[in-house]
C-alpha cells in the first residue's frame, strides 16, 4: 500500500515530547492528520493538513469522531497527572471503533516494563521494571491490561516498547529487539521516524518490539 493511498492518519497524544516530532514526521511523509487533543491551545504544529478534534481518549464518542475517514491510528498517549490510568480504556475504544470503520492499522507506544511472553530481559531491565511497578503500580497494571486487550485482537496492531525518551535530534541508528531492551534511551525524532515507518511496514504486525538508540 503506498503513502498516496494511505492518506489520513489519526493521531492520539500529538502534543507531548514524543507526539510533536511524530506529527511533523507524518506530515513530512505527505500524509494528512486528524489529531485528538484535550487542549487545542497546546498544539504547536500549524498546518493546513492537520485537523484538530477536541476530546478525550477515554470518551468513545471522541474516538469515533477522530477516526472518521482515517486509514491508520498512531498513539503516543501520555498519562494525565493526578488522574486514573487511561491506557486500556483508550485502546479498547480505538479497537472497537477501528472494527466499525474497517481500519486495520494501529501503532502505539508503551513502557519497557510491560511483560510479554517470550521476553528475555536482563537483570538491569528486570530491576527497572520492578522499580517502575513499585512507583506507579496502577499505571503499570493498566498498561499491562492494554497489552492483554491488544493480544486478543486480530487487527494489525504494533505495540512499541520504549526506554527513556529524550528530546534529541535523530541519530539514524535505531536498534530493534523483540525479547529485551537494546539500549537506555531513544531520541524523540528517531522514535517518530520508526513509528511513521510502521504505517506501511508489515514486519512488526501483532508484535511488541523494543527499540532504542
Amino acid at each position: 500500500m503506498s503513502e498516496q493511498k494511505l492518506g489520513k492518519i489519526a493521531v492520539i497524544g500529538g502534543t507531548g515530547k514524543a507526539g510533536c516530532p511524530l506529527v511533523k514526521q507524518i506530515l513530512k511523509r505527505g500524509y494528512s492528520i486528524r489529531m485528538l487533543v484535550r487542549n487545542p491551545e497546546k498544539v504547536t504544529v500549524k498546518d493546513e493538513n492537520v485537523e484538530i478534534i477536541k476530546g478525550d481518549a477515554r470518551n468513545l464518542e471522541s474516538i469515533q469522531a477522530l477516526l472518521e475517514g482515517c486509514d491508520a491510528v498512531l498513539s503516543t498517549l501520555g498519562q494525565p497527572k493526578g488522574e486514573s490510568p487511561i491506557f486500556s480504556t483508550a485502546t479498547s475504544h480505538v479497537l472497537n471503533t477501528m472494527k466499525e470503520k474497517e481500519i486495520k492499522r494501529y501503532i502505539l507506544v508503551t513502557g519497557m516494563g510491560i511483560n510479554v511472553p517470550g521476553d528475555k530481559k536482563g537483570f538491569k531491565d528486570k530491576l527497572m521494571s520492578k522499580i517502575m511497578k513499585m512507583m506507579f503500580p496502577a499505571i503499570i497494571l493498566d498498561k499491562q491490561k492494554e497489552y492483554e486487550i491488544l493480544s486478543k485482537s486480530n487487527l494489525d496492531w504494533t505495540l512499541v516498547r520504549l526506554p527513556l525518551i529524550v528530546e534529541e535530534p535523530s541519530t539514524g541508528n535505531i536498534k530493534i529487539h523483540n525479547e529485551h531492551v537494546p539500549g537506555k534511551k531513544i531520541s524523540s525524532e528517531d522514535l517518530a521516524d520508526f513509528l511513521t515507518n510502521q504505517i506501511t511496514a508489515t514486519g512488526n504486525i501483532r508484535k511488541t518490539p523494543f527499540i532504542a538508540n
